[in-house]
């Protein structure tokens, strides 16, 4: 009996063999092109196309077109080992870098007086920042750090683009691991606009505690990661 696939099955199967045969940086049909020669409308295309271009294999310009832009490599890591995502790209040659980068000194939110053993009197310092792989916005990290930890004058001076790094860099406090809880959700707004997505594509999400020798939380971290450029594993062994 054959197995019958329904039409949006199909039409992703078209536009993925279409990227496939496309070479990177060239342009594919128009919008109007592409949704009569697979005979479904622009919206049901545009959606379909809208999976794609999170996984990083086009990239879409208003009023230019859609470029097969597939990334010549994947940041990789087994999840029992703790990296920053510039340790990994320089594992495999791949440069990145920091785009929008912004540092505040704030009142803590309810939410992080829980994560990071606060009160609501205190105050905390906030890292927000872009990461950019081959020019490209693929990560959105937010670190919500107890204000007395790191100098403001440290993050502006020494910072790469890693608060772990630069704790590590420190030494002190001495740090042991952390824990992270991982979820598949929706862009926000403010992460579509700042990842050059569209508002509800899937992406990667890590909500992290990370923890001294002593059990203190010196970071709670919120990354967001566009699947295309971010391959994870776990290495489970048997009962």
């Amino acid at each position: 009996m054959l197995e019958r696939r329904s039409p949006t099955s199909r039409l992703h199967e078209q536009l993925g063999q279409l990227i496939a045969e496309t070479d990177p940086g060239e342009r594919l049909p128009s919008e109007p092109d592409l949704a009569r020669q697979m005979g479904v409308s622009r919206a049901t295309l545009r959606e379909a196309m809208r999976t794609f271009e999170t996984q990083g294999l086009i990239r879409r310009h208003q009023g230019v077109g859609t470029f097969v832009v597939r990334p010549s490599r994947v940041l990789e890591s087994g999840l029992e080992v703790l990296e920053s995502i510039e340790t990994l790209a320089q594992r495999i040659g791949l440069q990145v870098t920091t785009g929008m980068f912004r540092v505040d000194v704030r009142p803590v939110e309810s939410e992080e007086t829980v994560a990071l053993g606060l009160t609501g009197e205190d105050r905390v310092t906030s890292v927000e920042r872009v990461i950019l792989a081959e020019d490209r916005p693929v990560a959105f990290l937010v670190d919500v750090l107890p204000v007395d930890l790191i100098p403001l004058e440290v993050i502006h001076e020494d910072f790469s683009g890693s608060v772990l790094d630069l704790l590590l860099q420190r030494g002190d406090p001495p740090l042991i691991n952390s824990h992270c809880e991982i979820a598949a959700v929706a862009a926000s707004s403010q992460i579509a606009r700042a990842l050059n997505i569209q508002r509800g594509d899937a992406l990667l999400r890590f909500i992290s505690k990370l923890f001294t020798l002593d059990g203190r939380v010196v970071d709670y971290s919120h990354s967001y990661f566009l699947p295309g450029y971010f391959r994870f594993h776990v290495v489970r062994a048997l009962a």
